[in-house]
């Protein structure tokens, strides 16, 4: 069975997860992970991604991005990929691949999920019982979203902004959404969608993405629908 092309559009969240081979570590120090996010920030402003938020877990990583463009997120996993291998292999004289195949992702519907997803990232470590708190695990952009610490690689996207008039508004919002624990039911539905390679959000946005992109956003029969016009620019994904 041939494997189902990404869904990538731009502009829209796009939830990425890359996992270790055999779900085996993929950083073994720390300046493994440092590399990695040298190596993230360079990628993404060479192929015009924008990193929202990301966890670094120790065999696999979870990101949030914008691309400019629908083939960026591909192009920047390849480059960071390749790259980061190449760094493993040399380091630790190892040799062979490092990564489980193929990248999962789901583009996320921003009004209803972005900030769902990002707690849903930084809340990783938790999850994993490796930290009591998120701000507690050095690898992830939970500092920067949340206690305004210095990330160079993090760009909050325009709905983190509208939280509050100021950055100290803006965070003590954004660290009150960290008082309860994810629901359930959220956490699989981002699993299912970024696992099955699906639209994350409501039926109006995965017709809207499968419209854009002339195949199916959400599980169901198989087929491909009707390609639509072009839609007129900025309205395609509004609330």
């Amino acid at each position: 069975m041939p494997r189902r092309a990404r869904l990538s559009l731009p502009n829209v969240p796009l939830h990425i997860i890359q996992r270790g081979n055999n779900r085996q570590a993929c950083f073994f120090a720390d300046e493994d992970y440092r590399n990695y996010l040298d190596w993230l920030g360079e990628y993404a402003g060479k192929t015009g991604c924008r990193v929202h938020a990301y966890v670094l877990m120790t065999n696999h990583v979870h990101l949030l991005i914008s691309a400019e463009q629908g083939g960026s997120s591909g192009a920047l996993m390849k480059a960071l990929g390749q790259r980061y291998v190449q760094y493993v292999n040399r380091s630790y004289r190892r040799s062979g691949t490092l990564w489980e195949g193929r990248f999962r992702s789901c583009l996320t519907q921003a009004e209803t999920y972005l900030l769902a997803c990002q707690r849903y990232i930084e809340l990783n470590p938790v999850r994993a019982d490796m930290v009591a708190h998120p701000a507690e695990y050095r690898w992830s952009s939970y500092r920067a979203n949340a206690q305004g610490e210095e990330d160079a690689l993090v760009r909050p996207h325009p709905l983190y902004e509208a939280l509050g008039r100021d950055a100290a508004r803006r965070q003590a919002a954004y660290r009150e959404l960290f008082r309860y624990e994810l629901e359930p039911g959220l956490v699989d539905e981002i699993r299912r969608a970024t696992n099955g390679n699906y639209a994350l959000g409501n039926e109006r946005f995965a017709k809207q993405v499968a419209l854009a992109l002339g195949r199916r956003a959400a599980p169901g029969k198989s087929g491909r629908p009707r390609r639509a016009p072009e839609p007129e620019s900025g309205d395609l994904f509004d609330a």
